[in-house]
């Protein structure tokens, strides 16, 4: 971990904050490494020197996962690819009832994590933060999946609903953070070497998208979200004439679909299991996404509105500029079983974490519902 001084700022400065906040030193988690950090940090080391050294990392790290009081899953700081493997690991120390594993790597050669909540025979899979300036979405699965871990553990209801019986009835998989390079270059965590300076030089191509604000493809400049086998050479046709013809920060559809590792893991991941149902969340527009031309997989507009329902969220169909070659749309096509693309939140991208607790109450429903509402499904079909 890189060193951190007084006067320093930014995501490390954020996770230097919460391990003190979580030993028991009560910090605003405000990313300014200031003089109550820097008090806090020698307290907890008991050091006259106000430096976060290796040392000192050693101590702290666990307090980003499960040592201390209070939730794993860290609510009011940018997620990272880092941070999104220390709570998962945290998770899975706290309930060793947890799976957890990979389904593979990122083009910098990131570990892209999953976790496996239940033993049941039908299975569901959620995913998370395909786009890079999205990453508000890995904090959405992570808490609903410590809330469900948490109720299991104490033998509770989760929202109304029986843990036990969900995890006996269900395996439900996600990833949280699909796009974990992306994902630290917008949220300040890759901040130099060759991969940032390569993006600079892609960014520089398409000056009116922010950098790295706007960004939303994988390190390499391919958006994830369009390199599935569902109507991919529709849309390289539309992106190329909205000028996304190269490596670019958004919209570019790569040189064939499956040629982004990080899609190329979830499609084989996919193909690995027999998901009855899958949710890709996205923001931002409070929208639900539920079909792919003219497939309508049985069941999956009655979900769809029972997910508008609870969340007030509005179901639409996709946009034709955006309507092909995302990973529902391939799920959609080839398996014919319910998908939803899900646009969380509102405003423009990044959203500001101070919408967290709004997005997740909006969506808690259609999280418990990926389950709840299949088995009214089977049962409503005898």
């Amino acid at each position: 971990m890189r060193h951190l001084y007084e006067g320093d700022r930014g995501t490390l400065v954020y996770y230097l904050q919460l391990a003190l906040r979580r030993a028991g030193y009560p910090l605003e988690l405000d990313g300014i490494f200031g003089p109550g950090t820097c008090a806090a940090l020698k307290a907890f080391g008991g050091s006259s020197r106000c430096v976060a050294d290796d040392e000192a990392w050693a101590k702290l790290l666990p307090y980003l996962g499960a040592q201390g009081e209070g939730p794993v899953v860290a609510a009011a700081v940018p997620y990272t690819s880092f941070l999104n493997s220390q709570t998962v690991a945290g998770l899975r120390e706290r309930y060793p009832f947890l799976e957890t594993g990979s389904i593979g790597r990122s083009v910098m050669g990131k570990e892209i994590p999953y976790l496996r909540i239940g033993v049941g025979g039908t299975e569901v899979f959620y995913s998370a933060s395909y786009h890079a300036n999205e990453s508000i979405t890995t904090q959405l699965l992570l808490t609903f999946a410590e809330e469900y871990l948490s109720a299991y553990a104490q033998g509770t209801l989760l929202y109304g609903v029986s843990a036990q019986e969900l995890f006996s009835g269900y395996s439900l998989y996600m990833v949280p953070m699909v796009n974990p390079d992306g994902v630290d270059l917008v949220n300040g965590f890759l901040t130099g070497g060759l991969y940032y300076r390569q993006a600079e030089q892609i960014a520089a191509q398409y000056p009116d998208i922010p950098f790295p604000d706007g960004w939303k493809a994988n390190i390499d400049g391919t958006d994830l979200n369009l390199q599935f086998p569902a109507g991919w050479d529709n849309a390289r046709r539309i992106k190329f004439a909205q000028g996304y013809t190269t490596p670019a920060p958004r919209d570019y559809v790569g040189i064939a679909p499956l040629t982004a590792p990080e899609s190329a893991s979830v499609y084989r991941f996919t193909q690995a299991h027999d998901f009855s149902l899958i949710l890709a969340y996205h923001t931002q527009g409070q929208v639900i996404y539920w079909r792919y031309l003219n497939y309508e997989p049985a069941g999956s507009r009655e979900i769809a509105q029972y997910f508008s329902e609870v969340s007030g969220y509005a179901v639409e169909e996709t946009p034709q500029e955006s309507g092909y070659a995302g990973y529902k749309d391939w799920f959609i096509q080839d398996y014919n079983r319910p998908g939803y693309t899900i646009e969380a939140g509102i405003g423009q991208n990044p959203l500001p974490l101070s919408q967290f607790g709004q997005i997740y109450e909006d969506n808690r429903g259609i999280l418990l519902g990926g389950m709840t509402q299949l088995t009214v499904e089977k049962n409503g079909n005898g």
